[in-house]
């Protein structure tokens, strides 16, 4: 099989639509909120469980430097907090307010283009395009 033949040239502009159309969702989720992507990525992260910055930085893939600015422009909007982790003192643990959990949760009901389709599919349909989709994941 050869990425030219018909049938992977479908399959690749199937997700090249799919992506698109996620994209756009979710810019229009985050734009409802004031948010941008990265913030809506780390508020999401979180899903109503503390969890350190190093942790979120490797769920969203950067560096934790990097999440610094995001976290504290979710904080300053009050959507999430710092605490000390009572195990570690040297660490921040990340925790959404009430505002935050709310602006979440608003975010994951928008997110419907992700959820709706799946909705067509028998439990046993989603646990093939998963299986499908960590093969590719992991090739």
């Amino acid at each position: 099989m050869s990425a030219d033949d018909p049938l992977s040239s479908e399959v690749i502009t199937l997700f090249a639509l799919i992506t698109d159309r996620y994209t756009r969702e979710y810019e229009s989720a985050a734009a409802h909120h004031g948010l941008t992507s990265q913030q809506v990525k780390a508020l999401l992260a979180l899903d109503k469980t503390a969890l350190p910055m190093r942790r979120i930085a490797e769920h969203l893939r950067v560096e934790p430097s990097n999440l610094t600015g995001v976290v504290d422009r979710l904080q300053a909007r009050g959507l999430v907090e710092r605490q000390p982790d009572p195990n570690d003192r040297r660490v921040k643990l990340l925790v959404t307010t009430d505002a935050g959990a709310a602006a979440a949760a608003d975010l994951r009901e928008r997110l419907r283009f992700a959820r709706d389709p799946l909705a067509v599919f028998s439990a046993d349909q989603r646990l093939a395009l998963r299986d499908l989709l960590r093969l590719m994941v992991d090739s």
